[in-house]
């Protein structure tokens, strides 16, 4: 199954040793495309873009992956890899949401939520959790709605409120989950003071087929406080960033000299126009 929507992760020109790592910890994964710059791959047949991007961004816990694991076996296997040079975060233990749960953070500074559950209750393996804190707390609903407003195929799955005596504000968004574009993502809010926030180290692509695609999310994700970058990225009204990229650039490139002359004109843009890659 292909998604639409689907994670990059940013590395120090480490991306090809990583996607080898996390192939190894999670199984049934493969290397789908290579070059200097970007290695796909495929984590039970989900995609993941590992970007070489050089030093200036590194993951952090504000988006992190939930992972459903079917049984403790899993969870503790994957676990026991991903702490070699990692960083607990909450130690393996029994949670009111999982009975065998951990929070974990790589090697990399990619942070990986381990649950024993029932795919049927996510319907996906690897969902990116988005965790609103400092001047984003409170929003988590807001992303969700607009996210969804966005986004066909898209849909609220629950929303799970702070009670009093939670540890955290009451009325905010202990957890949710939502659909966009068939591609399951999680929320939460957290009134605790983090030494992170929303950055390029983790960003979430979206495949476009042609102009009106492209127009339409960088329109809708820019507005309202969110900000243009270059090459088709961008931040939305949170800080979290985006790719809307076009799902036929590889076509253009079809030899050495032609890719030569797109990545040229590629650098100069910030929204890609379609026609002016065709032209270069």
């Amino acid at each position: 199954m292909s998604h639409p929507v689907y994670p990059c992760i940013w590395f120090d020109g480490n991306a090809a040793e990583a996607a080898d790592f996390y192939i190894e910890t999670f199984g049934k994964g493969a290397v789908t495309a290579h070059n200097p710059v970007v290695t796909s791959i495929t984590l039970s047949g989900e995609p993941f873009m590992l970007l070489n991007g050089g030093p200036m961004f590194r993951p952090n816990p504000s988006i992190s992956f939930y992972v459903v694991c079917e049984t403790v076996e899993e969870v503790d296997a994957a676990w026991k890899k991903l702490e070699q040079g990692g960083q607990v975060l909450m130690p393996l233990g029994t949670y009111p949401w999982s009975s065998h749960y951990g929070w974990i953070q790589d090697k990399y500074g990619v942070s990986w939520q381990l649950a024993f559950g029932k795919m049927s209750d996510v319907g996906q393996k690897f969902a990116p959790l988005l965790l609103f804190s400092g001047a984003q707390n409170g929003k988590a609903e807001e992303a969700l709605n607009l996210y969804t407003d966005i986004f066909p195929d898209s849909i609220s799955m629950g929303i799970a409120r702070y009670q009093e005596g939670e540890g955290d504000t009451p009325g905010h968004v202990k957890h949710e989950q939502f659909r966009i574009n068939g591609f399951v993502m999680m929320g939460i809010d957290s009134g605790h003071p983090h030494p992170f926030s929303f950055n390029e180290g983790i960003s979430l692509v979206v495949s476009c087929r042609n102009q009106e695609e492209i127009d339409h999310y960088w329109e809708k994700l820019t507005d309202n406080g969110g900000s243009e970058s270059m090459c088709g990225w961008l931040k939305d009204k949170f800080g979290v960033s985006w790719q809307i990229v076009f799902d036929g650039l590889g076509s253009l490139m079809s030899s050495p000299e032609q890719s030569v002359r797109v990545i040229e004109r590629l650098m100069k843009m910030k929204k890609l126009i379609i026609a002016d890659l065709e032209n270069a």
